[in-house]
């Protein structure tokens, strides 16, 4: 297997040709999924204008402050770097470094206040969004990325197998999350991004915020959860009853969701459409009369993202293809009642075949 710089650098080949392709000039990134991907660099957003220039021809170059220095060359030491002062003009420093014409590519996410700035620095320049060249990239993973997906994956399965250890009943949402976030850190996650606990009513809202109601016996429990490992996203759903027996049409809705997302993952293959899934899936909720109740797309794709291309919903015609990982998560929603979902994150093996990568078991369980 080829060692991570040369991984990288090989995504940077690939990313230059398709600005050739394109005919853009080139691709600007700030911090994000994008820089961390083509340049194995990870650093917060500031103020302070941190972005890797990669020009057609595929020479590289990150523009940062002069006392990130230091960070980006351990980093990233096959990168040139180009340093400013505090005084200095980062934005003079990246147009110096656009020579090729055509439109330039700048980051999803990048910050309107550099964007405005860059576009004055780039005068007559078109700008486009740089997910015309990194989407069909990040779309599929490789062998190392999978592998990744996999660790994070598993160590929220096993947070959700010690959440159902603690004690729910008379407790607040807050404090449930709170033991999810710890659980998350204590197998192994360095960031937690999220701890949905919707208990009760709230459970019909897909993504309620977690708060301070008191948890009672005899309520449904929606619990997502997720966050990161070396990069890398875990999202994970499942739902729970407080109490010995849950009641039959919590137990019915339940079986219809998972009933709903072993059709998901039937569906999900290589060729398929990705709308082609979030069909089969929504399928069996329709049928078993609940198809109002489910209201948003069966799966997201996930990566070093939450949320990224492919997306599992009506009117997405890709077609799925190996490396490729998503969510599957079909739910139901009763408003003033309760909620279920199911989600586990799954990828595209070399056999075209939909794998799990969550694997914590999907029975509806019972807490105290």
């Amino acid at each position: 297997m080829p060692s991570e710089r040369a991984s990288i650098a090989d995504r940077r080949t690939r990313a230059a040709a398709k600005l050739r392709e394109r005919g853009f000039g080139a691709l600007l990134l700030s911090p994000g999924a994008d820089l961390f991907y083509l340049a194995g660099y990870q650093i917060f957003a500031s103020e302070r204008l941190t972005c890797l220039v990669l020009d057609r021809d595929g020479k590289a170059t990150i523009v940062c402050p002069e006392f990130e220095a230091p960070r980006v060359a351990v980093a990233a030491p096959d990168i040139e770097r180009s340093t400013w002062g505090e005084t200095d003009d980062p934005y003079a420093a990246v147009a110096a470094l656009v020579r090729a014409p055509g439109a330039v590519a700048v980051a999803d996410q990048m910050w309107a206040a550099f964007v405005l700035k860059l576009e004055a620095a780039l005068s007559g320049r078109a700008f486009v969004v740089a997910s015309e060249i990194t989407r069909q990239l990040r779309m599929r993973k490789d062998e190392a990325e999978v592998d990744a997906l996999r660790l994070v994956s598993e160590s929220a399965d096993r947070t959700y197998s010690r959440i159902l250890e603690r004690h729910f009943a008379g407790r607040t949402e807050r404090e449930i999350g709170a033991d999810l976030a710890e659980l998350l850190r204590a197998e192994g996650h360095d960031e937690v991004a999220f701890t949905i606990v919707a208990s009760g009513a709230n459970g019909a809202s897909p993504h309620h915020e977690t708060a301070d109601r008191r948890i009672a016996e005899g309520d449904t429990v929606v619990l997502d959860f997720g966050g990161a490992m070396r990069g890398y996203r875990s999202d994970i759903t499942r739902t729970v009853h407080v109490g010995r027996t849950a009641g039959r049409e919590e137990q019915k809705v339940h079986d219809v969701v998972r009933r709903a997302q072993e059709a998901g993952y039937g569906a999900a293959r290589k060729g398929a459409s990705a709308e082609s899934v979030d069909a089969a899936a929504r399928r069996v909720i329709d049928d078993a009369g609940y198809g109002e109740f489910f209201i948003h797309r069966t799966g997201h794709g996930i990566g070093l993202d939450g949320h990224e291309h492919p997306y599992l919903v009506r009117g997405n015609r890709d077609r799925l293809e190996p490396g490729m990982a998503f969510s599957i998560e079909p739910g139901i929603y009763l408003p003033g009642r309760f909620g279920v979902r199911i989600e586990d994150v799954a990828v595209i093996d070399a056999d075209g075949s939909a794998r799990p990568l969550n694997r914590a078991d999907h029975a509806f369980a019972t807490v105290a």
